[in-house]
């Protein structure tokens, strides 16, 4: 079991790479560089030239590559979890990813058919993100901590926390969708100032491109507040608890760092790898919550009680299914 916790994290490293590479894919208007599917200018995907591997080819090229050792590493997730894995609802999400990524390569596929449909467009970039979500639980629910109840015998008891545990993800998620719907409207510079608005607190003139690039700093706002509660909370309450203060923390420096691209990007001029490193940041942002959220609520998933029910036994000196005397 600990060699498919290692191997989750492999596919959550090259998943990470897969979303940058889809951002520099975006951020370098490359998105049809590559006008055929699956095929590559008439050639098998796998036998394209290195040669001309150059310019926007390089980057949607390259995207296409590693979309497909991430599909073969999630072929490989799905049958070794369905052979070793004990847990049924494990097993199901190791499918589940499996349908998922198999759903987003047919998503990108469309996408350079019918000429990078905005609603498509969209859909595969807020895909991708729950792709990554996936592979990251599925890397927390086959970890040792998690699987000896990160040594705590009781469930966590602190209703603050569990709320703002799934508030923040969800807030992420949205942003991220707004920072898909933005980019995918060419809206990153329509407001080309910050963080001012031309100058204002509010723009003085309302477009679509302004609504929506206003909007995804009104969403940047909100993850902040929300997170830096979520932050506060776990290292005020339960800093003393390592399975949570160390995703806190972890969170802590991604969500400053993700400000900071933020910024960045629009005094560059939409740089493009500064802009991509922004999206890339921004999916770390989300599975580190995720991260958080499913350790908080650990209470909630169907090994929870077997494992209190063997701490508890352990502690009374009886064997499982034992009455005691």
């Amino acid at each position: 079991m600990r060699w498919l916790h290692y191997y989750l994290r492999l596919l959550a490293a090259v998943s990470l790479l897969l979303i940058a590479a889809g951002g520099l894919v975006t951020s370098t208007d490359s998105g049809l560089a590559v006008p055929d599917w699956p095929n590559t200018y008439g050639y098998f995907m796998f036998a394209f030239p290195f040669s001309k591997m150059v310019g926007g080819i390089l980057y949607e090229h390259g995207h296409r590559l590693i979309a497909s050792v991430v599909g073969l590493l999630t072929i490989g997730l799905a049958v070794w979890a369905w052979r070793v894995e004990t847990r049924a609802w494990v097993r199901r999400l190791a499918w589940t990813a499996l349908a998922a990524v198999v759903a987003q390569g047919l998503l990108g596929g469309i996408t350079v058919i019918y000429l990078l449909p905005k609603p498509i467009s969209i859909s595969h970039a807020g895909l991708a993100q729950l792709f990554f979500a996936l592979v990251v639980s599925l890397g927390v629910f086959t970890s040792p901590g998690w699987r000896a109840g990160f040594g705590r015998s009781e469930p966590l008891d602190d209703p603050l926390l569990a709320r703002l545990a799934l508030v923040v993800p969800a807030f992420v998620y949205v942003q991220i969708l707004l920072g898909a719907t933005m980019r995918h409207n060419d809206a990153g510079l329509a407001i080309p100032d910050f963080p001012l608005a031309f100058g204002r607190l509010l723009p003085p003139e309302w477009s679509l491109g302004i609504s929506l690039h206003f909007a995804h700093r009104v969403g940047a706002v909100a993850v902040t507040v929300a997170a830096v509660a979520l932050i506060v909370r776990v290292l005020r309450a339960h800093r003393r608890r390592p399975e949570l203060a160390r995703p806190a923390l972890l969170l802590s420096a991604v969500l400053l760092a993700q400000i900071g691209l933020g910024a960045w990007t629009v005094w560059s001029g939409l740089q493009p790898h500064i802009n991509t490193a922004h999206v890339a940041t921004g999916g770390l942002l989300w599975v580190v919550s995720v991260a958080l959220a499913l350790r908080v609520h650990r209470a909630w998933f169907g090994d929870a009680s077997a494992i209190r029910a063997s701490r508890f036994a352990t502690s009374t000196g009886d064997a499982p299914g034992r009455v005691p005397a």
